[in-house]
């Protein structure tokens, strides 16, 4: 994965679901800062969505995060014939610069043969690792059909995105499985049902490598959501305003 480092920093910081949220993006990259973070992956999801994707991806061009390509990152490139009103909205905007970055993002990469890093599985973009969502609700995967989706990773660390709620996972053969959470949309409706974050903070992980094992920080960081929200809500789009908002449905 070009860009990505072959050596870890003490701390990597992790991010996910941008969804064009630039307001989060910016808080979120400017606690990293703070912390003087020198290391961050993107898993993906970045531009997609009727709030701010010009500006986040100009952020992240300039920035120069690394990072891979996820469902709707991949839609953007290849619309369906009948693309959604977020689809339509977002690759309007787009310039070929912002194009020729996705193009160029992979599905997958490995840093340091330590953390493998996919945005659903390492086969589907589609799919989540670590959630069953239907219209009854959300529950955990358990354990072993966990590893069966990751039946070809021999990485310790596996760092997914996707479903936008965060979570730390422990394998019984040791297997770390970290998803970050959302930067900037906290809650949507998936065809299979509703999901909901519960806050509409703006959310991150710290990942760092001790003697004892891998520690996991997972933060949710206060930023101007209702200026994110107020964007979509000018761009008729009043559900992606109560999402942003809220982190409710």
């Amino acid at each position: 994965m070009e860009g990505v480092k072959q050596t870890l920093d003490s701390t990597i910081a992790i991010i996910a679901d941008i969804h064009g949220n630039r307001w989060a993006l910016e808080a979120i990259l400017a606690d990293i800062d703070r912390r003087h973070i020198t290391q961050i992956v993107n898993l993906g999801d970045s531009l997609l969505g009727p709030v701010d994707p010009v500006g986040t991806a100009d952020l992240l061009i300039a920035r120069n995060i690394p990072a891979i390509r996820g469902n709707d990152d991949r839609v953007l490139l290849a619309p369906p014939e009948q693309p959604s009103a977020s689809q339509i909205f977002t690759r309007a905007r787009l310039t070929e610069v912002h194009l020729a970055w996705l193009r160029a993002l992979p599905t997958t990469a490995i840093v340091a043969d330590e953390l493998f890093l996919c945005h659903g599985t390492p086969t589907s973009d589609e799919t989540y690792l670590l959630e069953e969502v239907s219209v009854s609700g959300i529950a955990l995967k358990n354990n072993a059909d966990i590893r069966v989706l990751l039946a070809n990773v021999t990485q310790p660390v596996v760092l997914c995105g996707h479903s936008h709620l965060s979570h730390t996972v422990y394998l019984s053969d040791g297997t770390l499985v970290v998803n970050p959470g959302s930067v900037g949309l906290p809650a949507y409706v998936d065809d299979g049902g509703v999901i909901e974050a519960g806050s509409p903070h703006a959310c991150y992980v710290l990942l760092t490598k001790t003697e004892h094992g891998w520690r996991v920080e997972h933060i949710a960081l206060p930023y101007d959501w209702e200026e994110a929200a107020s964007a979509a809500r000018g761009h008729n789009r009043p559900d992606w305003a109560t999402w942003v908002a809220t982190g409710r449905v």
